[in-house]
This record gives C-alpha cells, sequence and structure tokens, in this order.
C-alpha cells in the first residue's frame, strides 16, 4: 500500500468482439507472457465451443460461472499477542470477481482435456452448473470461514 496517496483505478477497455469490460478483464488473467492475441483466442474459441455444444448465449454462461464462484467471505490472517488467527471478513465486490476469475483459469490449466480452450470451455459449463473445481474451492473457502467465525471480534 503507497503511503503518499491512493492509486488511481485503471480503466479496462471492453473487448472488440462482445464489447464486455469482464470479457477484456478475464482476457488480462488468462494471459501469460504478454500474448494478448493467444489470450483472447483461448477465450473465443471457449466461447464457441460452448455456443456450439450446449446452444445456448456464451456470455450469459460466462457471467452464471463467475457468479456462482464469487466467494463472498474469506479468513484473513491476523497477529495477535503473538498468536495467528484466520479471521473471517467480508469480500469487496471488485476482489470477489478478480478471485473468481483467477480460480477459473487456474483450475482450467489443471484439467486434462487436450487444449487450453476445451479446458476453459468445460471449466465454465461446470461452474455454471454448481460443479467443478472452482465451485469447490469457493466452498472450501466459505466453510473455512464458517469455522473460524468465532474468531471474527479480531476484525479491523
Amino acid at each position: 500500500m503507497p503511503r503518499r496517496r491512493e492509486v488511481p483505478k485503471r480503466k479496462i477497455l471492453p473487448d472488440a468482439t462482445y464489447n464486455d469490460r469482464m470479457v477484456a478483464k478475464f482476457c488480462n488473467i488468462v494471459m501469460t507472457r504478454g500474448k494478448k492475441s493467444t489470450a483472447e483466442r483461448i477465450i473465443y474459441g471457449a466461447f464457441n465451443i460452448i455456443q456450439d455444444r450446449y446452444k445456448e448465449d456464451p456470455l450469459e454462461i460466462f457471467r452464471k460461472a463467475i457468479d456462482t464462484i464469487r466467494p463472498r467471505i474469506e479468513v484473513k490472517s491476523r497477529r495477535v499477542g503473538g498468536a495467528t488467527y484466520q479471521v473471517p471478513v467480508e469480500v469487496r465486490q471488485d476482489r470477489r470477481t478478480a478471485l473468481a476469475m483467477r480460480w477459473l483459469t487456474s483450475f482450467s490449466r489443471s484439467r486434462g482435456e487436450k487444449t487450453m480452450t476445451e479446458r476453459l470451455a468445460a471449466e465454465i459449463v461446470e461452474a455454471a452448473q454448481g460443479r467443478g473445481n472452482a465451485v469447490k474451492k469457493r466452498d472450501d473457502v466459505h466453510k473455512m470461514a464458517e469455522a473460524n467465525r468465532a474468531f471474527a471480534h479480531y476484525r479491523w
């Protein structure tokens, strides 16, 4: 955190195909080593697979998947008198979305399908249906926060 002033949020321009800021942000998260065109090809390819197989709007399925994965509460470490407690705190709206996108990409990468496009499409569809590893991660985070609810008074 900077000491002098608050750093302004960067404006993300909407992507070219869907004219959507969330897709553009997701593209930045999928991107590795600065290869944005490759990331866009992966995302648009995954959306095309969703369109072909499920005959539904891929943007709606993507939004539903992100909404399903978003965590409401998480735990943060708080040091009190030599002991470290896992304190449950509410997650800010922009962090919720960022975590959901990050989990979606990381669990897509660890799937077994042949190409990243297929992996991402499968993970998005499973998340939209309430299944998949990203949803399991959200549930684990919520369970951890629920288990440590006794330390909620250490919130700062």
